[in-house]
């Protein structure tokens, strides 16, 4: 693979992979938001059913963000290019997600498929209330690092197959 088509694959993946990931945290938060209508029992219940499928696609769709937004930052370091700060910004803020996901979300999503929808436990709404709010910033986080991915990507030149004719990556 020629340089620039490394660079190009580089910037259209990790867009592509981050804005898909912003549009499902970004669902996920208007679905919570639609949820707190509901009490214990049928919160529980719903919770437990999304785990089985947005649990995996999440990962699905996180991993290769994170593969593309390095992908990025190498190309962007190696062509000394000025989108090297706004990916690895894009970078440390992905990983700011991953961070809040393994030490508070992920836990809780655990914890919630041990309820039992029908007697929830007396601090279901609470533990709800934690999960919300840092989803919410979670989502906060990862929409800046699409935006970031954004800054790094638009508008730049790209080198040529010799390596030359471009500086920009």
């Amino acid at each position: 693979m020629t340089n620039a088509a490394l660079v190009k694959t580089a910037r259209y993946a990790s867009l592509l992979c981050c804005a898909i990931l912003s549009g499902v945290a970004v669902t996920v938060l208007f679905l919570e938001l639609a949820l707190r209508q509901l009490n214990g029992p049928a919160y529980i219940r719903v919770r437990q059913v999304e785990f089985a499928f947005l649990t995996w696609y999440i990962g699905a769709v996180t991993v290769p963000a994170l593969v593309a937004v390095v992908m990025l930052v190498l190309c962007a370091r190696r062509a000394h290019s000025t989108a090297l700060r706004p990916a690895v910004v894009a970078l440390v803020l992905l990983l700011l997600a991953l961070l809040v996901t393994l030490v508070v979300n992920g836990p809780v999503n655990v914890e919630e498929l041990g309820w039992n929808a029908p007697a929830p436990p007396a601090d279901w709404a609470r533990v709800r209330d934690r999960w919300q709010i840092t989803h919410a910033v979670r989502t906060v986080v990862i929409v800046l690092a699409l935006g970031c991915v954004g800054v790094a990507v638009l508008d730049r030149p790209i080198p040529d197959s010799s390596g030359h004719g471009g500086t920009e990556t």
